[in-house]
């Protein structure tokens, strides 16, 4: 409300100033140097009133939003209090203890499922797994047998297909 009553305040100024100024002008024109010149001390005054009126103005300005910034903040805190309270409930309602016991009857449960599908899946034990591996060891360490090599010696040439040879070449027929 201020801001609105100081922008009146500086277009009366404004108004005022015109008019003072049109009014020396005449004042000139008549020869009355004296009275033009005291009206230009009071426009001249008058100026600096509506420079001190627009710094008024900008401080309002800055200080609104200084004030809408601070409420802003004053909701992020708010909401930041509220949230830290939440977590606090929450902490309560659930210790660090409870959530280790609860993980420890996870994995004991998923340890009891795991030999459980064991049992049912019929899987090898270990005494069983020892002895693959022995014979995966013993078959890795026997002789590879392979095929025999041909005791004759190889051909250094090797016999071409009979080929086609003095065999006449068809010649084209023009077409008339």
């Amino acid at each position: 409300q201020q801001r609105d009553k100081l922008r009146q305040y500086q277009r009366r100024l404004s108004l005022s100033l015109e008019r003072e100024r049109a009014l020396a002008r005449q004042l000139l024109k008549d020869g009355k140097k004296e009275k033009a010149m005291l009206l230009l001390k009071k426009k001249r005054y008058q100026e600096q009133l509506l420079d001190k009126t627009e710094n008024q103005i900008s401080n309002l300005e800055r200080m609104v939003q200084d004030i809408e910034f601070t409420q802003i903040e004053m909701k992020v805190i708010e909401g930041l209090k509220i949230g830290n309270e939440c977590l606090n409930k929450m902490h309560q309602v659930m210790s660090i203890e409870e959530v280790e016991r609860i993980i420890g009857e996870t994995q004991d449960a998923v340890e009891y499922q795991r030999q459980i599908d064991e049992l049912l899946a019929g899987s090898l034990t270990e005494e069983d797994e020892d002895a693959i591996l022995e014979e995966l060891n013993a078959i890795t360490q026997e002789q590879l047998e392979l095929p025999e090599v041909p005791s004759e010696p190889l051909p250094e040439k090797i016999p071409e297909a009979s080929p086609i040879k003095n065999r006449p070449k068809p010649e084209l027929v023009a077409a008339s």
